[in-house]
């Protein structure tokens, strides 16, 4: 018995319109052609701004369910390019596992599934930017607090340029300048090894001690000095 297209048709659209509860917009009937929406749970159609969403076009073909029908996407929302073509591609797909049967509900629900799959990667997408996008800022931020790396090379540059620039070199350079032009007094008090005697100097110099003249003056009035004997000790014992 010849298959009756027409009767397979018009059951499936009557069935479609329990299913979609009201969603089945049929604009024609020669052939059927009806409009289906689809989108993800995150879709509001008052802003549309978050979540995906698109109107599936279905025509029937003369020979359908045992010919494919016609698809189109229509009012695409929130869609990245290439995903109208995309999806397009897995409606197909699933059309060709599904001939010779009424496979309206099957496409719809599979294009329900891929728009479902495509959002989830486009908010794993926009999350893993998100944290990339905090994790420069937070290495940037870092930058400002680890400096540059100190070797010796570096630091004995960065102590030459610095004491440049707040006049510590040019102080030291004056201070150098004014030691070389200290006169023997000052020498002398700035060096204890300037402290030794003239006996030093001399015995050093080879003089004998016999060469040293002494001022015999000095020790003539010796005698006139009030100087207390040892013997006026009680307790002093001559050896």
């Amino acid at each position: 018995m010849e298959r009756n297209h027409r009767e397979d048709q018009c059951n499936e659209i009557e069935a479609l319109d329990s299913i979609y509860c009201g969603e089945l917009e049929v604009l024609e009937t020669e052939p059927h052609k009806f409009r289906l929406p689809i989108a993800t749970t995150e879709y509001d159609p008052e802003v549309e701004t978050e979540g995906l969403s698109c109107q599936l076009l279905f025509t029937y073909t003369d020979k359908y369910p045992d010919t494919a029908p016609l698809v189109e996407i229509e009012d695409p929302t929130n869609f990245q390019d290439g995903y109208e073509e995309e999806l397009l591609e897995h409606i197909h797909k699933t059309i060709e596992e599904n001939i010779g049967i009424e496979m309206i509900f099957s496409l719809v629900s599979s294009a329900q599934e891929w728009l479902n799959v495509k959002y989830d990667e486009l908010k794993n997408a926009a999350e893993t930017a998100k944290e990339e996008a905090k994790r420069r800022v937070e290495e940037e931020e870092m930058k400002k607090f680890e400096g540059t790396r100190v070797t010796v090379e570096s630091f004995m540059v960065w102590k030459m340029q610095f004491e440049q620039d707040m006049g510590i070199t040019e102080r030291k350079e004056k201070v150098a300048a004014e030691a070389r032009k200290l006169t023997g007094k000052e020498l002398f008090l700035n060096d204890n090894t300037l402290n030794e005697s003239d006996l030093k100097f001399l015995m050093d110099a080879g003089e004998s001690i016999e060469s040293v003249r002494i001022d015999e003056s000095l020790f003539q009035n010796i005698d006139d000095l009030d100087l207390e004997s040892d013997t006026d000790d009680e307790d002093y014992v001559p050896e």
